[in-house]
């Protein structure tokens, strides 16, 4: 396999793989967050 080629692939493996994990966090961002410490409890709302 030519080397341009098996970078092209890497490369789109990267991108990829990029989005999956913006995606990702995204999702997390977007979830409601409960916090139970010292200081009583803290409820964070979804980020928009």
């Amino acid at each position: 396999m030519p080397r341009n080629v098996l970078y092209g692939v890497i490369a789109i493996l990267v991108v990829v793989g990029g989005v999956f994990a913006y995606q990702a966090y995204e999702r997390d961002r977007n979830t409601m967050q409960i916090e139970i410490g010292p200081n009583g409890v803290k409820v964070d709302p979804p980020g928009r």
